[in-house]
């Protein structure tokens, strides 16, 4: 499974109106809290890997957490991006049932957290995409557009096509940031 995504910085209200006037449909909108984790065996920043758990909870129309007994989870894993032209890469997702414990398992095996990424998240189902508008902590507001395909012989269409959308939405695919959420984040620490 392929992931390909453009990320552009964006004004989300803009946008929302834009996605309105196009009859794209509001699907969800999710807080997510992301744990990142460091490798005992491998630097992934080196690697451009990441492995994190992500704890989400529903979000009301009004923007409030809904009431939710625990946050749903997931572990992800990235692999290093395939192309220069979108940030695609290879994918693996699952949900879990206890994020904490999953914590503690990947503690256990010298995993040690590195890095936490806390953001505001809407997604939009748009001409087969889905459109994410991003509020993140400590960062600007940013756009997301992004399909799933099955194949790398479908990663050139599906990259074209997500530009052809960007520009339907008054968003330029050429302002595209490759850089993680993760990497803005840090790369800020550092300056």
């Amino acid at each position: 499974m392929y992931e390909v995504e453009i990320k552009v910085p964006a004004d989300l209200e803009a946008t929302r109106e834009r996605l309105r006037e196009a009859g794209a449909e509001r699907v969800d909108a999710r807080r997510q809290r992301d744990t990142y984790y460091d490798a005992p065996h491998r630097e992934f920043a080196e690697t451009d890997e990441a492995l994190r758990i992500r704890r989400e909870t529903p979000l009301a129309e009004a923007g409030v957490s809904a009431a939710a007994p625990d946050p749903a989870a997931t572990v992800t894993y990235k692999g290093p991006l395939l192309e220069e032209a979108s940030k695609t890469r290879t994918e693996h997702e699952t949900g879990v049932d206890d994020g904490e414990a999953l914590a503690a398992v990947l503690s256990g095996l010298g995993f040690a957290p590195a890095a936490t990424v806390e953001k505001r998240r809407e997604f939009w189902s748009y001409d087969g995409f889905t459109v994410t508008l991003d509020a993140v902590t400590g960062l600007d507001e940013y756009v997301e557009i992004e399909r799933e395909v099955e194949a790398e012989s479908e990663v050139d269409a599906a990259r074209e096509a997500a530009v052809a959308a960007l520009d339907r939405l008054g968003l330029d695919a050429d302002d595209q940031v490759r850089t993680s959420y993760l990497g803005l984040l840090l790369a800020d620490e550092e300056d």
